[in-house]
């Protein structure tokens, strides 16, 4: 003799998107609708279901948390390079004769264009200052915090700066401009 677990009909309204994937699921499987739609219960009322979403969901707002975390320190090293470069041209900006103003403005027309240029050749090759500056100061994260308690380490801070040689750092007089 079979033991049948007693089964109860019950009567609800679906959308018809729902009845569509119902039976598409059903023909897949071999399984009948009503199969379906029981897996399909029983899964969403069992503890673990819950479990499982709340788990899923906590994997993606970590995801999220870890984006939104890279973007702030990114909108940061671009914040504080962007200031620095500021404030260093306009330190070292010389006024401008109102005779060369107009040769002056036609190499700002034309450094301009020139960065625009490398800009778009960057942003095309997927390349990112700010993930080659992190990148470097990642690779060198162990040397920033190292002290030199015993003076072996070479040439002082005054002696590295590109002002001690008399060149102001600026990159069209170091010969490396774009």
């Amino acid at each position: 003799m079979t033991s049948q677990i007693k089964k109860h009909r019950i009567v609800s309204y679906l959308s018809y998107d729902l009845i569509w994937r119902a039976e598409a699921l059903a023909v897949k499987t071999g399984a009948s609708r009503s199969a379906v739609v029981e897996a399909a219960l029983a899964s969403f009322l069992s503890p673990e279901a819950a479990d499982k979403r709340e788990a899923v969901m906590v994997r993606r707002l970590d995801r999220l948390s870890r984006q939104y975390g890279r973007l702030e320190r990114d909108m940061t090293i671009l914040s504080e390079a962007l200031g620095l470069f500021i404030h260093y041209e306009l330190a070292i900006a010389p006024p401008v004769p109102v005779r060369d103003e107009a040769a002056i403005k036609a190499k700002g027309r034309e450094r301009f264009d020139q960065f625009i240029a490398r800009l778009g050749r960057r942003l095309s090759e997927g390349r990112s200052l700010v993930r080659t500056v992190v990148d470097e100061l990642e690779a060198t994260e162990s040397d920033f915090f190292a002290l030199d308690l015993d003076g072996s380490a070479g040439a002082s801070a005054s002696e590295t700066t590109p002002e001690a040689d008399g060149s102001p750092g600026h990159p069209e007089t170091r010969g490396d401009a774009p």
